[in-house]
């Protein structure tokens, strides 16, 4: 949630800030604004977005080679014109552009109004740029040091880019808890939130870490200091970001794009990972912790939305495999309890941006409790990765659209290559099931291929249920965490109700709800609760459900008594995540397509939750 991007160098700012606020859109957003540099700060902000900010633009200045653009998401004030981002101080001398919450925001402001400043947003950002100009002038101490003393007075959290109308030369930027990059270019320098906005530029980049300062020179080498004033040599990184990757590539959407991709993520999370040929799998990431993980007294994970529904997939795997007891925590909630947690605990956090602020916070207390921390993470560079003892990337490549595919199989297909080799190495399964499971898990990436091609088929189904009101998901064993995902999907970018249960669950409160105007998506696949399922099918038809029943190809049973159906290719029972959500996403993305949603970006979401 919200966007920074901020140049400096010889080229015109404003189409280069322009371009990084439509890269950074998928973080989702309300308001976009900007603020160039030449002789005079012209800031120009507006609510709705960046096309509405290009045209408030239009025949505007907006010349000049210094400046700094955001997207904001509102927290503090109503998404209007004036909460907008940038931000003036209180002489109009210094501008700020700002991701995160200042927690004692309210406090600091009083005080500042006893000094005479006034304030024209309800925002907590232009307290902070406030509070760095009264220590700037009555301190009379250069900028970056006025940022960093201002950063001791406040709690919370932060992305920072300072602007300053005395020094055309000079950006000021900073982090805690929300993330910073800074690209390095040949005598210019670009800051964003993340790496997307600056791919088309340079591949040499800076991460902020936390509580760290950045004085951004238009000439001369980038200085980094923390709030501490302990100076801290610039580490540069190489980005394996490609710039297609960012493109939609011919699709409507960037999610059907990246719905498509899935073949391909699946593959490339596997990919010198996974030799069937050989019987091994590889995940030189958690190599060091590997004994740590075999003799977990238990393995907690946290997560939160789609990854918390991969994290429940990664229950079974590890129970069923490793015969290692598993916990899955929301990290909004496992963070404000008083969990038991100890040394002989390993802690596996996903998340798909590795910067979701809950789940930070649970590795920090967990951290704290002396458990490992695993992580899970699909974005090079992000936080979580420098936070955790050890990990894997997912190589999902970039993931665009808010509404999370592509990272949900490719978080799977991590767990899953985790959970087979610990279980081989603690010698939990056995050859025959260990090489059963390598060999099918190999053939994945070629059936989610085959199921892509029902897509017409799913086309159909959008059509005829497109405008009901409600739906409701079922599963069981493995294919309950896919009728969460399945429904969470659903009210994520069509805006209609949805509610994923264990379909054994149906009996205790749901099926009051059904009757001939309740559609119920059940994945009814092969596997041990097959019969099951059939018969909790008879009990929706026999109340006059309509049922969307996802089997397995050939099925005969199912399809008597379903009103429609999806097949897809047998697989083993716990591989059936990774094929059965693909037309549960195709579903989801057609029935807001023809509801005329934004699916791309559906209202009130983000695409990186990095505030409370």
């Amino acid at each position: 949630m919200c966007g920074i991007v901020a140049y400096i160098g010889s080229k015109e700012a404003y189409p280069i800030l322009i371009k990084g606020l439509h890269r950074l859109e998928y973080r989702g957003y309300d308001s976009a604004g900007v603020a160039i540099l030449n002789k005079e700060l012209h800031v120009y902000k507006c609510k709705g977005k960046v096309a509405e900010l290009e045209k408030h633009t239009l025949k505007k200045e907006v010349s000049g080679t210094i400046g700094i653009g955001h997207t904001r998401w509102a927290t503090h004030g109503a998404p209007n014109d004036v909460n907008a981002h940038p931000h003036f101080s209180q002489t109009k001398n210094l501008v700020i552009i700002h991701n995160g919450i200042i927690e004692n925001y309210a406090t600091i402001k009083k005080e500042l109004q006893k000094r005479g400043h006034k304030f024209h947003s309800d925002t907590d950002t232009e307290v902070l740029i406030h509070l760095i100009e009264d220590i700037y002038v009555n301190e009379r101490v250069e900028l970056a040091e006025a940022v960093r003393q201002a950063l001791t007075e406040v709690i919370g959290a932060y992305a920072i880019v300072v602007l300053s109308k005395d020094n055309p030369d000079e950006l000021i930027a900073a982090k805690k808890s929300s993330p910073l990059v800074i690209g390095v270019g040949k005598g210019e320098y670009f800051v964003a939130s993340d790496a997307t906005p600056i791919i088309e530029y340079t591949k040499d980049v800076v991460y902020l870490e936390d509580e760290q300062i950045a004085v951004i020179p238009r000439k001369g080498k980038l200085q980094i200091k923390t709030i501490r004033n302990k100076v801290k040599p610039p580490y540069i990184q190489t980005l394996e970001l490609k710039l297609e990757a960012l493109e939609k590539g011919g699709y409507p959407h960037f999610m059907l794009k990246e719905i498509y991709e899935q073949p391909r993520s699946i593959r490339d999370s596997m990919r010198g990972r996974l030799v069937p040929k050989e019987g091994k799998v590889n995940l030189g990431g958690i190599k060091e912790y590997e004994r740590k993980i075999i003799n977990a007294k238990r393995i907690v994970i946290v997560a939160c939305g789609t990854s918390w529904h991969a994290g429940l997939v990664g229950e079974y795997l590890f129970e069923d495999l490793a015969r290692i007891p598993v916990e899955v925590e929301y990290a909004s909630e496992f963070r404000y309890r008083n969990p038991i947690i100890g040394e002989d605990d390993v802690v596996i956090a996903i998340s798909q941006s590795g910067e979701t602020a809950d789940t930070l916070a649970a590795i920090e207390l967990a951290k704290s409790k002396g458990a490992t921390i695993i992580g899970i993470c699909n974005v090079v560079g992000s936080t979580i990765p420098r936070t955790t003892h050890a990990g894997s990337y997912t190589h999902a490549g970039p993931e665009i659209g808010v509404a999370s595919t592509k990272a949900f199989t490719a978080q799977i297909t991590v767990l899953t290559l985790m959970a087979l080799r610990i279980a081989r190495k603690k010698g939990s399964i056995s050859e025959s099931r260990y090489f059963e499971l390598i060999n099918e898990l190999d053939q994945i990436p070629a059936k989610v291929e085959k199921v892509l091609k029902k897509n017409d088929e799913v086309k159909k189904l959008a059509k005829i249920f497109k405008d009901v009101k409600n739906f409701l998901y079922l599963g069981r064993g493995y294919a309950f965490p896919v009728a969460l995902e399945g429904a969470l999907k659903l009210k994520e970018i069509s805006y209609i109700h949805a509610e994923g249960y264990p379909a054994a669950e149906m009996k205790h409160g749901p099926i009051a709800l059904i009757d001939e105007n309740m559609p119920v998506v059940v994945i009814a696949t092969k596997g041990t609760s097959y019969e099951k399922v059939a018969s909790n099918i008879q009990e929706v038809k026999a109340r006059k459900g309509k049922i969307i029943a996802i089997v397995t190809e050939r099925d005969k049973n199912v399809k008597q008594h379903a009103d429609y159906v999806i097949e897809i290719p047998e697989t083993d029972e716990i591989l059936v995540p990774l094929i059965s959500v693909v037309p549960l996403q195709l579903l989801a993305y057609h029935i807001a397509v023809l509801r005329g949603c934004n699916v791309d970006q559906p209202r009130n979401l983000a695409k990186s939750v990095t505030v409370e």
